[in-house]
């Protein structure tokens, strides 16, 4: 804290004394702004390339190691030297809950703290995507958190927008605000059934905006994306994003899963993508994907008006055509991102 001692008689020059409190308040208002602003600013980039690797706490933990150049290395730094730019992470409310994903608490919120240093450290774009459940959320399952379970719908409402403020806080707090946030996970089928069941959309359009004002209460520098699980799917994609615009969902970043066993051909998600462009103003980030990563990113980064802004590919340290064998090597896929980034500008 800033203290100044002044004394005063009458013939000091009262004016000037004003005028150099004034200079010195000013200077020290700067600086902080500045210093705040700095801490806070959010990384911006063209064309994202992006991964969500939150299995890699829990890697680490059980002493897997990744390896560029035949020595042990950090698996953010070896993604970044291959040209990505952007990290996501999930979080769960209690993932140590009795139905939870993980006893030992992976993917939690102390865990989400200590991994988003990492990223922005990294100089790296951080996504960070709230389940809202202790469990997977996806369109087979949306469970409600154990803690939330007896609530009303107002209560589970004000709950949202409340854990959300939460985590965004502790994030802001130490300086690692996330540059973009999902506010659900492929959520084409509802959130926290029954309460936000698609068959319900008032309910489910009133739980996104609680916890996108969860996030605005914080910040209203990171992105909001809305994330459905529905790459090839262009009326069921319509049918969603309709509805919750039509109810006052606002949000930046359409969010869209590619799997070709449920998704379809890479064709099907150009066409639905294409339209998605042309339709809304939102941009398109196709969030989820592992196989056809050229010919994902080709879609991508193809989209009319330019509103295809990037890919995240899931969990590529381990999850089918992952970029590193299983002794943690890279292999040929982690070399396709070198061609991808070059094609298409990538920093």
């Amino acid at each position: 804290m800033l203290k100044l001692s002044i004394h005063f008689n009458m013939n000091n020059n009262i004016p000037v004394l004003c005028k150099s409190i004034g200079k010195l308040f000013l200077i020290f208002v700067f600086s902080i702004s500045t210093l705040a602003s700095k801490a806070q600013s959010i990384v911006k980039h063209s064309k994202i390339l992006g991964a969500d690797i939150s299995w890699l706490p829990q890697f680490e933990a059980e002493g897997r190691k990744f390896y560029d150049n035949g020595k042990p290395k950090d698996a953010i730094a070896i993604l970044k030297k291959h040209h990505f730019n952007y990290i996501r992470l999930r979080i769960f409310n209690n993932p140590r809950a009795d139905s939870g994903y993980s006893k030992k608490g992976y993917c939690d919120f102390k865990g989400t703290l200590k991994m988003a240093k990492r990223i922005k450290a990294a100089g790296m774009g951080f996504l960070l995507d709230f389940h809202y459940s202790d469990n997977w959320a996806d369109p087979g399952k949306q469970y409600v958190p154990a803690a939330w379970q007896n609530l009303t719908y107002l209560q589970l409402q004000d709950s949202v927008r409340v854990f959300t403020r939460r985590v965004l806080r502790a994030l802001k707090q130490q300086g690692t605000l996330p540059d973009m946030v999902q506010v659900g996970n492929e959520i084409n089928h509802g959130m926290m059934w029954p309460y936000g069941n698609i068959t319900h959309l008032d309910t489910l359009a009133g739980l996104l905006r609680a916890g996108i004002g969860g996030v605005k209460d914080i910040s209203m520098l990171p992105k909001i994306m809305i994330h459905i699980a529905c790459g090839g799917q262009n009326e069921e994609s319509r049918h969603f994003f309709d509805n919750m615009l039509m109810r006052g969902v606002h949000f930046d970043i359409i969010g869209e899963s590619y799997y070709p066993e449920w998704h379809g051909t890479p064709t099907d998600l150009k066409n639905n993508l294409t339209d998605l462009a042309t339709r809304y103003k939102q941009d398109i980030i196709v969030v989820e994907y592992s196989h056809k990563k050229v010919e994902v990113n080709d879609v991508e980064f193809n989209l009319p008006g330019g509103k295809g802004k990037g890919t995240f590919i899931w969990e590529p340290l381990d999850y089918h055509e992952a970029v590193f064998n299983k002794d943690g090597k890279p292999n040929a896929f982690l070399k396709m991102y070198d061609k991808i980034s070059e094609k298409y500008h990538i920093k």
